[in-house]
């Protein structure tokens, strides 16, 4: 039996330092969006979709445009990684996919149906919305597709300013479409890894698959 999906939340508005607004949406605005092709071993979408329509600004491009918080994925957040699991947390050793900002612009974008193949994930909401841009969990771990995720599962609506970590490596999940073409959502993603899962087992069909590695 799977565990039961949970989540902590941090709430960081205090700690967000002045101007943080401005910084991230300028990261936000070199944002590479396109239709992304499903993405191999860990996608749980539906036979039927081949691309999700998203945006994505990659690890360097938040070093260089928000210095404070990919600083703060390897200090601040981090702490509070640890202070939540049993097990010791490590941030990931390859700068790529540590953090990076996951960005949605208008009713045609949402996130992939997928399972994490990290063991520990961050997520910073940097953007409120009345409806729509939902973390959807399925508490079903054999749940394929948004209609069969939406069927039994948790419901975690974006606040700016709040962090939550979870772990979702058997529980599909996605983020809903936003409800209104002028609106955009923005989060930052963060993995780490524990002892018992390190990075060292994070597959390499993956990084073939986002960067082009050699096998």
């Amino acid at each position: 039996m799977a565990p039961r999906f949970r989540w902590t939340t941090f709430d960081l508005n205090d700690w967000l330092p002045s101007g943080w607004r401005e910084d991230v949406a300028a990261a936000a605005a070199a944002a590479e969006i396109r239709e992304f092709p499903r993405t191999p071993v860990i996608s749980r979408e539906s036979s039927d979709v081949q691309r999700i329509a998203r945006g994505r600004v990659h690890a360097d491009q938040v070093r260089n445009h928000v210095p404070w918080l990919y600083k703060a994925y390897r200090n601040e957040m981090l702490e509070l990684a640890n202070e939540i699991s049993a097990e010791h947390v490590s941030a990931a050793q390859d700068d790529r996919y540590g953090i990076v900002l996951n960005v949605q612009r208008g009713t045609s974008m949402r996130f992939e149906c997928h399972v994490d193949s990290n063991p520990l994930t961050g997520l910073l909401f940097f953007t409120d919305h009345a409806s729509g841009g939902e973390l959807v969990v399925a508490n079903d771990t054999a749940a394929r597709g948004i209609a069969e995720i939406d069927s039994d599962c948790s419901v975690i609506p974006p606040h700016a300013g709040q962090l939550i970590f979870f772990s979702a490596q058997q529980h599909p999940h996605y983020a809903r479409i936003l409800t209104a073409e002028s609106e955009m959502r923005i989060v930052a993603v963060m993995n780490f890894y524990t002892e018992s899962c390190p990075e060292t087992s994070r597959p390499r069909e993956l990084n073939r698959h986002l960067y082009g590695d050699d096998a």
